[in-house]
C-alpha cells in the first residue's frame, strides 16, 4: 500500500514535493460538510475497470501466489512480523488522533508505542494487548472527514486497489509524514516496508476465501468490491447507513492488491 516497499523513501520525497498541491486540490475540489453520502460517485467508472483488471492481473501474478508461499510460516513468525509492522504505524496514529480531537485515543495509542517497543522488543511482541491497551487504529483519511471534508470521487488506484479521493490523499499524507519514519534510519524504513509486506501477504492468505469469493464468484467484481469498500469505509467512520456487518477489508494495507482466483 501508498505504500511501504524497499524504495519508500524516494516515494516520501516525491509525496513531499506534491503534497501541498495535492491538498490544495483536494480541498477545493471537496470542500464542504462532510454527512453521510450513501450515493456512489464513479464518474471514471470505464477507467477505473480497466485498473481493476489490472490490478486483478498484479493479485494472480504476484500477490495470491506469494501469500500462499507466505503461509507457510509459522504462526509465531507470521504474528510477530504483522506486530512490527502495525508498531511502527503507531506514532502516525496517535498525531492522527490529536489532530482529530480524541485525546483518549492518543494516550491509548502513544502507550502502546512505547510498551511494544520496550518490552515488546521493538513491536514484535504486542504485551500493550494484555496490559488491555488495545489501541485505535486511524490515519489522515479519517483525520479530512473529522475536518469535514467529503469522501470526493471513487476511484481504483493501481497497486492500491478502491479509495476515494479524501482517502487517496490520507494515503499520501500518512506515507509522507509519519513521525518515525522521517527519523529512525534507513535500514528500520527497510525493514518496516518489509514487514508491512509480510503483513498484507498474511491478510491475503488468511482472507483469502472471501477475497476470491467478491471478486471471482460474483457476476461484476468491480460493482462488487466497489460497493463493499464503500459500506466499509462509511461503516468505519460512522456514517448512517453504513454496512451492518463490518467486512474485512481487502484492500486495508496496500502494495499490490486485489485477487483473483483463476
Amino acid at each position: 500500500m501508498e505504500h511501504r516497499t524497499a524504495n519508500l523513501r524516494g516515494c516520501r520525497i516525491m509525496a513531499h514535493g506534491a503534497l501541498l498541491a495535492v491538498l490544495g486540490a483536494f480541498v477545493s475540489a471537496c470542500a464542504g460538510t462532510a454527512g453521510p453520502t450513501q450515493a456512489i460517485n464513479d464518474p471514471d467508472e470505464t477507467h477505473n475497470r480497466q485498473i481493476h483488471e489490472f490490478n486483478k492481473d498484479v493479485d494472480k501474478v504476484v500477490l495470491r501466489p506469494a501469500s500462499r508461499t507466505y503461509a507457510v510460516l509459522p504462526d509465531p513468525v507470521e504474528r510477530g512480523i504483522e506486530n512490527f509492522a502495525e508498531n511502527l504505524d503507531l506514532p502516525g496514529e496517535t498525531l492522527n488522533s490529536l489532530l482529530q480531537g480524541r485525546p483518549g485515543a492518543a494516550v491509548e495509542n502513544a502507550a502502546r508505542f512505547v510498551v511494544n517497543s520496550t518490552i515488546g522488543i521493538g513491536g514484535l511482541f504486542d504485551p500493550a494487548r494484555s496490559m488491555g491497551l488495545e489501541g485505535r487504529g486511524t490515519g489522515f483519511g479519517e483525520t479530512l472527514y473529522v475536518w469535514g471534508a467529503n469522501e470526493g470521487v471513487y476511484g481504483e488506484v493501481p497497486f492500491l486497489g478502491p479509495r476515494t479521493e479524501r482517502d487517496l490523499v490520507g494515503d499520501v499524507v500518512d506515507v509522507a509524514l509519519n513521525p518515525l519514519r522521517l527519523i529512525v534510519p534507513p535500514a528500520v524504513r527497510v525493514a518496516g516496508g518489509a514487514a508491512e509486506v509480510g503483513s498484507i501477504l498474511g491478510d491475503r492468505a488468511q482472507y483469502s476465501e472471501t477475497i476470491d469469493s467478491v471478486l471471482y464468484e460474483s457476476a461484476d467484481s468491480y460493482s462488487q468490491a466497489r460497493l463493499l469498500y464503500l459500506q466499509n469505509r462509511r461503516f468505519e467512520l460512522g456514517q448512517t447507513g453504513g454496512a451492518d456487518d463490518v467486512f474485512i477489508d481487502p484492500y486495508a494495507a496496500d502494495p499490490y492488491e486485489e485477487y483473483d482466483a483463476q
